[in-house]
């Protein structure tokens, strides 16, 4: 190889490549495809600070994977499911390319997205979790509410509960925004803030059409990492 194809060689790579938390095998714990064994994919950084936030770790460090080494790492799993996390995955330009990558591999792809970053570019064939922050959240200005318009059937919203008041503003948004027509709500209650009992019973008193939602891997593994 000659030292100019070697240059080009070295350019192409470093904008293939992502900087990752982790990637790790386990059983998805919410959304949809609860349940399931998953491959996790979880990008560094994050441009919020919600005060509920379980992977703080991933706002910063991690290491730089390139394309084809983030696809060797996830084909050593005998699995369809992927969910590319973070921190949040969409801070990443090039998180974009590695959903398609995924879907051309055949892979069941979802996002989990906070929902202050544009998806448009996301590939359809992913089913993007995207949250709605609340107001206990202390992130709820960076809702980015264009995305909604964007939501088909095979995505889906998810809101984090800490108190009365986000349920009640939670409630309003699903009906200011008709978001039952447009996909999946989940509803799960703020670990260790509320009482997922009590966010059952106000779904239920309520006739909610909603999907409450408990956080299998923190029943399960009391929230290690990499679980």
């Amino acid at each position: 190889m000659s030292h100019q194809q070697k240059i080009e060689t070295d350019a192409a790579a470093s904008v293939s490549r992502l900087r990752i938390s982790e990637i790790f095998y386990s059983l998805q714990g919410e959304s949809r495809s609860a349940g399931y064994a998953t491959v996790f994919i979880r990008l560094t950084g994050c441009p919020l600070r919600c005060q509920y936030c379980d992977t703080s770790y991933a706002f910063q460090g991690g290491e730089w994977f390139s394309f084809a080494d983030i696809l060797a790492e996830v084909k050593k799993y005998k699995t369809k499911y992927i969910t590319v996390t973070g921190g949040e995955p969409l801070a990443q330009k090039k998180c974009i390319d590695l959903l398609k990558i995924l879907c051309d591999e055949g892979y069941d792809v979802s996002l989990e997205t906070c929902g202050a970053l544009d998806i448009a570019n996301v590939d359809a064939r992913v089913s993007r979790v995207m949250d709605l922050k609340t107001p206990a959240s202390k992130e709820e200005e960076k809702n980015l509410y264009s995305n909604i318009d964007l939501l088909t059937s095979h995505d889906q919203v998810k809101f984090v509960i800490c108190d009365r008041h986000d349920y009640e503003w939670a409630v309003a948004k699903v009906n200011e925004y008709k978001l039952l027509n447009r996909c999946e709500v989940f509803f799960s209650s703020s670990h260790q803030q509320l009482k997922p009992q009590q966010l059952a019973d106000w779904i239920i008193e309520d006739q909610l059409a909603v999907r409450f939602q408990m956080q299998l891997h923190k029943s399960l593994w009391n929230d290690e990492p990499g679980r």
